[in-house]
C-alpha cells in the first residue's frame, strides 16, 4: 500500500483535485445560467404568472433539445465553441465549458418542476397583499421551493461528476482521464479501483451534506 501511494498518490490528489474543480466550477456555471432560465419558463407556462405561450414552447424546445444530447456527442461537438471561450479544448478550462453546456438545460429543467411545487395558495395569498411579480418569485416561489432546489444541486453535481469521466477520454483530466489511461489502457486494476473508491467517498459525503442541509432548511418537518 505505501508503495502503492509513493508511486501514485500524487496523481490521484492531482485528479482528484481537478474532477472537484471541474464538477465545482460547472456546477456554479450552469447555475447561473440554468436558474433564470427555468424561473423564466416557470413563470410563462399557461399556470404561471406571465403566461406566454410563445415564450415557453421556445424554452421548452431549447431546454429538451439540450438534455437530449448524449454529453459524449456534445463535447466533440463544440469542441470550436470551447476553444472560442477559453482558448482550448484540453485539460480542466476546456471540460468546464461543454459540462456547463450540458448541464444548464438539466438545471433549468430542475428548477422548473421546483417552482411548479409551490402551493399556489402562497402564490395568490401574496397577490393579494400586494406584491409584485418580483417578489413573489424571489420572496414566495424560491423561498418555498428552496429544499428541494438544494436537493437538484446534488443531482446536479452527481451527475456532472460521471461527466467529468467521459471528459477525461478527450484529455480533461482528473479522475476519470486516470482510469483510462492506466486502468484500462495499461491494465492497471489497482489504479481502477481506487479511482472508483474516491469517486464513491466524494460523491456520498456531497449528498449526504445535501440532504443534511436539505432537511435542515425544509420548515415543514418541523
Amino acid at each position: 500500500m505505501g508503495e502503492f501511494l509513493e508511486t501514485y498518490g500524487s496523481l490521484l490528489a492531482s485528479g482528484t483535485v481537478d474532477t472537484l474543480v471541474m464538477t465545482c466550477a460547472a456546477s456554479f456555471f450552469a447555475y447561473v445560467i440554468g436558474l433564470p432560465l427555468g424561473i423564466w419558463f416557470a413563470v410563462t407556462t399557461p399556470t404561471g404568472l406571465r403566461p406566454n405561450r410563445a415564450i415557453n414552447t421556445i424554452l421548452g424546445w431549447i431546454i429538451n433539445i439540450g438534455r437530449s444530447i448524449p454529453f459524449i456527442i456534445l463535447l466533440v461537438a463544440i469542441i470550436p465553441f470551447t476553444r472560442l471561450i477559453v482558448g482550448t479544448s484540453l485539460g480542466v478550462p476546456g471540460a468546464v465549458v461543454p459540462l456547463t453546456v450540458a448541464a444548464a438545460p438539466f438545471v433549468a429543467r430542475v428548477v422548473e418542476q421546483s417552482l411548479a411545487e409551490v402551493d399556489s395558495s402562497l402564490i395568490e395569498a401574496a397577490h393579494s397583499f400586494g406584491a409584485n411579480n418580483f417578489q413573489i418569485i424571489t420572496k414566495v416561489m424560491l423561498r418555498e421551493s428552496l429544499p428541494s432546489l438544494v436537493r437538484g444541486v446534488a443531482i446536479t453535481f452527481v451527475s456532472l461528476f460521471g461527466y467529468t469521466a467521459m471528459a477525461g477520454t478527450v484529455g480533461a483530466g482528473g479522475l476519470g482521464d486516470i482510469a483510462i489511461r492506466y486502468g484500462y489502457q495499461r491494465y492497471m486494476p489497482d489504479v481502477m479501483l481506487v479511482c472508483i473508491i474516491i469517486c464513491v467517498v466524494m460523491v456520498q459525503v456531497f449528498q449526504s451534506a445535501i440532504d443534511w442541509l436539505a432537511r435542515h432548511i425544509d420548515k415543514r418537518k418541523h
